[in-house]
């Protein structure tokens, strides 16, 4: 299954995880030094809810991006599941709805989200094909 790639506002997405700071100005010295950012992120067409790559949003934001290549998916669809990256904790995608919303975000690597592609559960960055775009394109 091929996903589409669009090119959307960064100003019209929500984040729903708080980011690490560190992995952040790394991942900004990076897509500098780059010139590039080698993969969209993923993002829910329904509410704006970034779903995967808040940090290469921040990132982009931080070098003064107006524009994010981003892959839209449809997050009611039942092929996306969202798991927690922390043992013992659970979540689901109303948990996610509602940071995203409100604003009051979860703490980073909560949740992971997966979709289900030829029967299998995968990352959902399984559908974040490389595309090296120009960030210069993205001002």
């Amino acid at each position: 299954m091929y996903y589409k790639v669009e090119i959307v506002e960064i100003n019209k997405l929500k984040e729903h995880e708080e980011i690490d700071a560190n992995h952040l100005k790394k991942l900004i010295k990076e897509i500098k030094s780059d010139k590039i950012l080698k993969r969209p992120i993923v993002v829910d067409k329904n509410t704006n809810i970034i779903l995967d790559g808040a940090h290469r949003f921040n990132a982009l934001k931080a070098l003064g991006c107006k524009k994010i290549p981003a892959v839209l998916v449809n997050y009611r669809s039942p092929k996306i599941k969202v798991l927690s990256w922390r043992k013992g904790e659970k979540i689901d995608k109303k948990d996610v709805i509602i940071a995203g919303v409100t604003g009051n975000k979860m703490p980073p690597k909560t949740s992971k989200h997966m979709i289900l592609i030829n029967g299998r559960l995968k990352h959902i960055s399984f559908i974040e094909k490389t595309i090296n775009f120009p960030i210069e394109k993205l001002k």
